[in-house]
């Protein structure tokens, strides 16, 4: 009887230890459960953040700690660590707020949060690294399911680490009472991996006015899809109260498929796509945001303030795990002539009842005015389009070989109508201390003009040169600009000059200025820094200067038009005052010109046909100086800073125009900064930076470039994915599969020897040989007991505590199954890598394991002069 006893408990044994390899989400929750954090004792629900739901299931509570918004329109975030070190699925999500109090909530998922405290303002951002929209919600949306065997991969290797809550509080008035808000989401997340994974695609419109009282305004979108294919399943809308109906489309071979038409004052919530839509490689995303500005007075531009409007169409979708792409965007409008052809429905807004008009989204209804107050400077945070292209990072293209050319001071970069890269530089002329006396009059008139070639054209892919020219023009280069035509605007500091030069032509076809006649009257200028030439007016903006405080504005043949601005006073800057206005930028889209105001270590915007102040953008990372600005269409700012105090980190900048928000910052891995002079940006996202110390220019690109597969190789896993689908798809749905397309599927995914697959071969090729010892050993007792009598218990006991130890392990408190499988060859936990998307038709090597968004650190750059 002992050895029975015996036996079954090795056979208990072995099958605890086995069900180890099943890992219970409550054994890896208990050092989460010392770090949670407490909710506020008047918040109703869960004070527990993890819920277990079985051995692989789990819910995740993400609520805000209790928090009181003072004021309307503000941003509150919070974080949550993911309480699990190994990959996991959301599969559900669960709103637990209410729009009397919240406006709109966003879930993203990243590494590094913006912030370690309980909450916090999202003007300090949400993350600092990448972050992925994992669920939107606004209006009382019902809860969002995804399809079985979908799942948004978080956790292990490549997943986020962290959840960030952001809830918009609109209108406060619901907090007269000062109660304290726990608004949030609860996940249900699985450790079972899941076949399909999802993502999120959306289309944003960044550009779109409203003129007042008109009556019908379109605000189109259009990107051409470049990836393998994704299968649509619910989508969402967001607008302000001007929007009417939006509507999204998958265009195929001229043919318009509605993905989903919703009207955006109904519920905000992810809508099922009713007949199931695909996208494959070559197809073109649409979708039309239908306004009004009927009872406006003024003109409505993207923002997120009561005056302001948003047209967002969120697509959720997915793809087969081996593809995935967790999170792309789209903000341009590819052509434009297309929308000629969408269909009717498009133009035609959705009726809704007024008792169905809850809220006017929690906004005021009064317009937003400016003051000289300084809170009317701080611009208001945007709601879903603060997302703008966070997904990507600038580094240096270390192969590209320009860094190496021989050049004098670069003081400008611009890039032609061709996408050229053109270079002003300063040869062997220096700006030095012994350049000008105490009146900015040059005293090196001796040594010439420049004998070298001052403007440079260069390949942008081999840094050949391709042109040059400006040879025994210039004394002292400094801005440079090229207008629709390709014609170079340049200035020189020296000559207190603004030259118009054709780019076969030997002599200038415009100078502004009188030559080494400093002056601050509409016919001189004071050492003038850059210019910007309008597409569309032709007109000519010219910062002025380095002894001079204004910009001033010629029309197209060099009269002059009006000019702005004044010198910085005591105390704080004011808008309109500069200190060195150093770079211009043109932002066609909201008709402004901004300008880098450098010692003031600012950005300054205005209307570029008035010269009228719009905004300021500063943040501490500019540090003091702020050198020069790039704008690209889609809503990217590019800016880069100096170095005049000690501790401040020389870097370039990614902004988000509309918000101000910094999405990214980069250095060079090759030299360092000692004083970048000029930036440009392309819209690819290409960046060169021009150093005038270093006497070089660095390239830089967006990871999505870096990102690419062949064609060829593309077109051979497209058919592979189409057949995996199929069959999962059909799987899923218990739909027949056909023969042929099954056993390609089952031959494909034999060659890719699935983990999952592997796990539980070697669990049940464990298990059999310790099922068989059971089993001799019952034999063997049954014998002995026949042949020696009651001494065989004795025998057995002391063969089983054997056995039983051996199994156990000497000090190890039992066999460890799932840690011997986690470590054998076979097993892996790894999922796909996030592959960058914004702003790129390329994708990544299938053979490139990392999305690294490392940066490389350098030694600080010794102070410089704050000349040149």
């Amino acid at each position: 009887m002992a050895g029975l006893i015996n036996n079954l408990l090795i056979l208990l044994l072995v099958f605890q230890n086995s069900c180890l390899g099943f890992r219970n989400p409550l054994s890896v929750f208990k050092r989460y459960k010392d770090t949670t954090r407490s909710l506020s004792s008047e918040c109703l629900g869960n004070n527990r953040p993890v819920i277990s739901l079985g051995l692989t299931d789990f819910a995740l509570d993400i609520r805000m700690p209790g928090v009181t918004p003072k004021q309307s329109d503000t941003y509150l975030c919070m974080s949550l660590h993911l309480p699990v070190d190994e990959e996991a699925y959301v599969v559900d999500f669960r709103p637990q707020a209410s729009m009397d109090t919240v406006h709109h909530m966003l879930l993203f998922g990243c590494n590094i949060p913006s912030s370690t405290e309980n909450y916090w303002d999202c003007d300090e951002g949400t993350c600092t690294d990448k972050s992925n929209i994992l669920y939107a919600w606004a209006r009382n949306a019902p809860p969002t399911r995804l399809p079985k065997g979908v799942g948004f991969k978080v956790g292990g290797e490549t997943g986020s680490k962290y959840f960030v809550l952001q809830v918009h509080y609109g209108d406060v008035s619901a907090f007269r009472d000062k109660h304290k808000d726990c608004s949030g989401v609860t996940l249900h997340l699985t450790h079972q991996r899941q076949p399909l994974i999802a993502g999120m695609y959306l289309m944003m419109s960044v550009n779109t006015v409203i003129p007042p009282g008109e009556k019908v305004v379109d605000a189109d979108i259009a990107c051409h899809y470049q990836k393998y294919p994704m299968h649509l399943f619910a989508y969402r809308v967001h607008t302000h109260r001007l929007g009417k109906v939006v509507s999204g489309y998958r265009v195929r071979n001229g043919q318009w498929t509605l993905i989903g038409r919703q009207s955006p004052q109904l519920p905000q919530a992810f809508y099922p796509v009713e007949h199931p839509v695909d996208i494959n490689f070559g197809d073109t995303l649409a979708a039309r945001c239908l306004f009004t500005g009927e009872g406006r007075t003024t003109e409505t531009h993207i923002g997120g303030t009561a005056s302001d409007e948003m047209c967002n169409f969120y697509i959720m979708y997915y793809m087969e795990a081996k593809h995935a792409v967790s999170y792309m965007t789209c903000t341009q409008n590819i052509n434009p002539d297309m929308f000629r052809n969408i269909p009717q429905e498009a133009n035609i807004p959705i009726p809704v009842k007024s008792d169905m008009i809850m809220m006017t989204h929690g906004h005021h209804h009064e317009e937003t005015k400016k003051t000289d107050d300084d809170s009317s400077l701080k611009q208001p945070k945007r709601e879903e389009e603060e997302v703008l292209d966070q997904d990507f990072h600038i580094e240096e293209a270390v192969d590209w070989p320009g860094v190496n050319l021989k050049l004098g001071q670069v003081s400008g970069l611009a890039l032609d109508p061709k996408n050229n890269l053109v270079i002003f530089h300063r040869g062997d002329h220096v700006w030095d201390g012994n350049s000008f006396d105490s009146s900015f009059v040059y005293q090196q008139r001796g040594l010439g003009p420049i004998e070298q070639n001052t403007i440079l054209v260069i390949d942008p892919s081999n840094a050949d040169v391709l042109d040059s020219t400006g040879k025994n023009l210039f004394y002292l280069p400094h801005g440079l600009s090229i207008d629709k035509d390709g014609n170079y605007w340049v200035t020189d500091v020296a000559l207190h000059q603004v030259f118009k030069l054709g780019v076969h032509d030997k002599e200038p076809l415009l100078i502004l200025g009188r030559s080494l006649q400093p002056g601050s009257d509409k016919n001189h200028f004071c050492q003038p820094t850059d210019v910007a030439v309008d597409p569309v007016t032709g007109n000519v903006y010219v910062s002025d200067g380095y002894c001079n405080s204004r910009i001033v504005v010629f029309s197209p043949n060099g009269m002059f038009i009006m000019q702005w601005g004044e010198e910085t006073s005591v105390g704080k800057a004011k808008p309109g005052q500069f200190q060195i206005p150093h770079s211009l930028t043109l932002v066609p889209e909201f008709g402004q010109l901004c300008v880098a105001d450098r010692e003031n270590g600012r950005i300054q915007c205005f209307r570029s046909e008035t010269g009228e102040f719009t905004r300021e953008i500063k943040h501490k990372l500019f540090g003091g100086e702020l050198f020069a600005i790039s704008y690209i269409p889609g809503g990217l700012l590019f800016a880069v800073n100096g170095m005049p105090y000690p501790g401040d980190i020389v870097q370039g900048f990614v902004m988000n125009f509309s918000t101000g928000e910094i999405i990214d910052t980069f250095i060079p891995i090759r030299k360092s900064f000692e004083m970048p002079h000029d930036i440009v940006a392309s819209e690819d996202k290409t960046v060169y930076i021009g150093d005038a110390h270093a006497k070089t220019v660095w390239k830089f690109t967006s990871t999505e470039k870096m990102e690419h597969r062949s064609v060829k190789k593309a077109g051979i896993e497209v058919q592979e994915i189409k057949e995996a689908e199929t069959v999962i798809e059909a799987r899923l749905k218990n739909k027949p599969v056909s023969t042929d397309s099954q056993k390609k599927w089952e031959k494909h995914m034999v060659e890719q020897a699935s983990p999952g697959i592997s796990f539980v071969l070697i669990t049940t090729l464990l298990i059999i040989p310790i099922v068989v010892l059971l089993a001799i050993a019952v034999f063997i007792r049954w014998r002995k007991t026949r042949v020696y009598g009651a001494d065989a218990d004795h025998k057995l006991e002391s063969s089983s505590g054997r056995i039983l130890g051996r199994l156990q392990g000497k000090g190890s408190g039992g066999l460890n199954l799932g840690n011997f499988f986690a470590s054998h060859k076979s097993y892996s936990r790894k999922g796909f890598d996030r592959l960058s998307t914004e702003g790129s038709d390329q994708e990544k090597d299938e053979d490139d394991g990392t999305d690294s968004e490392e940066e490389y650190s350098a030694p600080p750059p010794p102070p410089v002069s704050s000349s040149s």
